[in-house]
């Protein structure tokens, strides 16, 4: 090997491994709209609530009830 060639090695693992963390979703709505997310929605047993960041950046929460599905993209 080149003395390039393990660090470009290093850097594609690292890029990969950072591109499989987010996986944007979106989520349905009863009333059929639906919503993007840029990462998967964390979901609060307490409150009974997702917990989601829009695309444009905007935190929102949303009632278990008024979801029908939520797919990755």
């Amino acid at each position: 090997m080149t003395q390039r060639t393990l660090p470009a090695l290093i850097l594609a693992a690292a890029l990969a491994t950072l591109a499989g963390c987010s996986s944007p979703t979106v989520i349905t709505l009863n009333d059929g709209r639906e919503i993007q997310a840029v990462d998967t929605p964390k979901f609060d047993e307490d409150s009974g609530f997702y917990e989601i960041k829009q695309l444009d950046g905007k935190e929102t929460r949303i009632n278990k009830d008024q979801v029908r599905t939520v797919k990755e993209l």
